[in-house]
């Protein structure tokens, strides 16, 4: 029997994101000139169809292997949907980011190097099913950011809309 688990982006990650676009967008069509009010409206609404498609990328673990899929317009965008079989891993690396984090990648028999997710929803099944079907330690492996990190830039994308709303409403 097959079973299949699905990750998807953590939600403060989406919310984030998104709260930040509606938040740096939504006055937009407040200060358009009149012959620009309907494309800024339509501009508006294709943006943030665009924000919530590429936020909604996701994991999925089976018996058999791990897989990465993006949507169409990620896929546009550069990102790849990629899968692995679970035999196919032999290693862990980690790498430092400029931020001071770190990441890091499945490393394949073939040499091929493989970006883990770090900012899924279960983070901890997740890391689980990693380390038993690789029998790799997983103890290093983290989110790459404090989760208080998302939640406050929602926090504070929050507070600018409503001012904003406020503001142009009032």
């Amino acid at each position: 029997m097959i079973e299949v688990e699905k990750f998807k982006t953590l939600f403060f990650v989406k919310s984030s994101l998104i709260s930040l676009y509606l938040a740096l967008t939504i006055p937009i069509p407040f200060i358009s000139s009149d012959q620009l009010k309907i494309t800024s409206i339509i501009t508006f609404f294709l943006g943030l169809y665009l924000i919530v498609n590429i936020t909604s990328d996701y994991v999925e673990t089976c018996n058999n292997k791990i897989s990465y899929k993006t949507s169409f317009i990620s896929k546009s965008l550069g990102r790849k949907n990629w899968e692995i079989s679970w035999k196919d891993i032999k290693l862990i690396k980690s790498m430092p980011t400029s931020q001071g984090s770190k990441v890091f990648y499945f490393i394949t028999n073939k040499g091929e190097n493989f970006l883990i997710p770090q900012r899924i929803e279960n983070f901890g099944r997740f890391l689980s099913i990693i380390s038993q079907k690789t029998s790799i330690s997983i103890n290093e492996i983290s989110y790459i950011s404090p989760l208080w990190t998302y939640k406050l830039l929602t926090i504070i994308s929050v507070l600018m809309i409503i001012g904003e709303l406020f503001g142009f409403l009032i």
